[in-house]
Protein backbone atom coordinates (compact mmCIF):
# COMPACT_ATOMS: atom_id res chain seq x y z
CA UNK A 1 0.00 0.00 0.00
CA UNK A 2 1.63 3.30 -0.82
CA UNK A 3 1.80 6.46 1.50
CA UNK A 4 -1.33 8.99 0.38
CA UNK A 5 -0.60 11.56 -1.65
CA UNK A 6 0.22 15.43 -0.71
CA UNK A 7 -2.26 16.73 -2.16
CA UNK A 8 -4.66 14.32 0.26
CA UNK A 9 -2.73 15.67 3.63
CA UNK A 10 -3.48 19.09 2.57
CA UNK A 11 -6.42 18.99 1.37
CA UNK A 12 -9.67 20.74 3.18
CA UNK A 13 -10.41 16.85 4.50
CA UNK A 14 -7.87 15.47 4.81
CA UNK A 15 -5.91 14.24 8.42
CA UNK A 16 -3.68 16.41 8.57
CA UNK A 17 -5.77 19.75 7.53
CA UNK A 18 -8.04 17.83 10.12
CA UNK A 19 -5.36 17.63 12.85
CA UNK A 20 -3.73 21.66 12.26
CA UNK A 21 -7.64 23.06 12.78
CA UNK A 22 -8.34 21.02 15.74
CA UNK A 23 -4.60 22.11 17.62
CA UNK A 24 -4.14 25.66 15.88
CA UNK A 25 -6.56 27.26 18.49
CA UNK A 26 -4.78 25.54 21.41
CA UNK A 27 -1.61 26.45 20.11
CA UNK A 28 -2.18 30.16 19.10
CA UNK A 29 -4.10 30.75 22.60
CA UNK A 30 -0.88 29.03 24.69
CA UNK A 31 1.57 31.21 22.47
CA UNK A 32 -0.37 34.82 23.32
CA UNK A 33 -1.74 33.54 26.92
CA UNK A 34 1.75 32.68 28.01
CA UNK A 35 3.00 35.80 26.54
CA UNK A 36 0.30 37.77 28.84
CA UNK A 37 1.03 35.78 31.44
CA UNK A 38 4.43 36.11 31.89
CA UNK A 39 3.96 39.94 31.26
CA UNK A 40 1.95 40.23 33.58
CA UNK A 41 4.36 38.15 36.47
CA UNK A 42 7.36 39.78 35.11
CA UNK A 43 5.63 43.15 36.34
CA UNK A 44 5.10 42.03 39.53
CA UNK A 45 9.27 42.03 39.87
CA UNK A 46 8.97 46.20 39.72
CA UNK A 47 5.63 47.13 40.50
CA UNK A 48 7.02 50.79 41.37
CA UNK A 49 8.81 50.70 38.04
CA UNK A 50 5.68 49.76 35.69
CA UNK A 51 3.52 51.98 37.81
CA UNK A 52 6.50 55.01 36.94
CA UNK A 53 5.82 53.85 32.91
CA UNK A 54 2.14 53.99 33.26
CA UNK A 55 2.07 57.30 33.84
CA UNK A 56 4.26 58.41 31.09
CA UNK A 57 0.80 57.81 28.73
CA UNK A 58 -0.73 59.88 30.86
CA UNK A 59 -2.37 57.72 33.40
CA UNK A 60 -2.47 57.37 36.80
CA UNK A 61 -0.05 55.14 38.61
CA UNK A 62 -2.57 53.19 40.66
CA UNK A 63 -3.90 51.13 37.28
CA UNK A 64 -0.21 49.39 37.44
CA UNK A 65 -2.16 46.71 39.80
CA UNK A 66 -5.66 46.70 37.86
CA UNK A 67 -3.25 46.26 34.56
CA UNK A 68 -0.71 43.43 35.96
CA UNK A 69 -3.79 41.55 37.50
CA UNK A 70 -5.50 42.01 33.94
CA UNK A 71 -2.58 40.60 31.77
CA UNK A 72 -2.55 38.00 34.09
CA UNK A 73 -5.95 37.27 34.14
CA UNK A 74 -6.37 37.48 30.45
CA UNK A 75 -3.19 35.43 30.37
CA UNK A 76 -4.54 32.36 32.13
CA UNK A 77 -8.43 32.43 30.37
CA UNK A 78 -6.14 31.93 27.15
CA UNK A 79 -3.77 28.88 28.65
CA UNK A 80 -7.24 27.06 29.54
CA UNK A 81 -9.87 28.58 27.23
CA UNK A 82 -12.15 30.07 29.71
CA UNK A 83 -14.61 32.99 29.10
CA UNK A 84 -12.46 33.24 25.60
CA UNK A 85 -14.98 35.27 23.43
CA UNK A 86 -15.57 38.03 26.31
CA UNK A 87 -11.75 37.87 27.35
CA UNK A 88 -10.54 38.26 23.41
CA UNK A 89 -12.40 41.26 23.52
CA UNK A 90 -10.87 43.24 26.57
CA UNK A 91 -7.77 41.83 25.05
CA UNK A 92 -8.23 43.69 21.54
CA UNK A 93 -9.45 46.55 23.53
CA UNK A 94 -6.16 46.47 26.11
CA UNK A 95 -3.71 45.94 23.21
CA UNK A 96 -5.28 48.77 20.70
CA UNK A 97 -5.09 51.44 23.78
CA UNK A 98 -1.80 50.16 25.32
CA UNK A 99 -0.43 50.80 21.09
CA UNK A 100 -1.61 54.01 21.04
CA UNK A 101 -0.72 55.64 24.34
CA UNK A 102 3.23 53.87 24.86
CA UNK A 103 4.28 53.31 21.22
CA UNK A 104 3.02 56.15 19.29
CA UNK A 105 6.85 57.72 18.61
CA UNK A 106 6.76 56.89 14.44
CA UNK A 107 10.28 58.60 14.47
CA UNK A 108 11.49 55.40 16.50
CA UNK A 109 11.48 52.05 14.90
CA UNK A 110 11.29 50.37 18.32
CA UNK A 111 8.40 52.00 19.30
CA UNK A 112 6.85 51.24 15.50
CA UNK A 113 7.36 47.96 15.88
CA UNK A 114 5.81 47.41 19.13
CA UNK A 115 3.15 49.33 17.98
CA UNK A 116 2.28 47.25 15.32
CA UNK A 117 2.99 44.12 17.33
CA UNK A 118 -0.20 45.26 19.77
CA UNK A 119 -1.78 45.57 16.73
CA UNK A 120 -0.84 42.28 15.46
CA UNK A 121 -1.76 40.75 18.90
CA UNK A 122 -5.42 42.50 18.67
CA UNK A 123 -5.98 40.90 15.53
CA UNK A 124 -5.43 37.77 16.96
CA UNK A 125 -8.06 38.37 19.75
CA UNK A 126 -10.57 39.06 16.87
CA UNK A 127 -9.87 36.26 15.64
CA UNK A 128 -10.62 34.06 19.09
CA UNK A 129 -13.61 36.37 19.44
CA UNK A 130 -15.06 35.36 16.07
CA UNK A 131 -13.59 31.73 15.95
CA UNK A 132 -13.68 30.21 19.59
CA UNK A 133 -11.47 28.69 21.93
CA UNK A 134 -11.46 25.70 19.98
CA UNK A 135 -11.42 21.96 20.88
CA UNK A 136 -9.57 22.06 23.51
CA UNK A 137 -10.99 24.36 25.76
CA UNK A 138 -12.72 24.43 29.68
CA UNK A 139 -15.34 26.56 28.03
CA UNK A 140 -16.92 23.70 25.97
CA UNK A 141 -19.12 26.72 24.39
CA UNK A 142 -16.21 28.30 23.84
CA UNK A 143 -15.61 26.39 20.01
Amino acid sequence: MSAPSREWLLEKDGYLMQQLEKFAPLIARVFIGGFFLMAGLGKLADVQGFAGYITMGGLPAFLAWPAIIFEILVGASLLVGFKLRLVALAGAAFCVVTAVLYHNNFSDQIQMIMLLKNFSIAGAFLMFFAHGAGAYALDKNAA
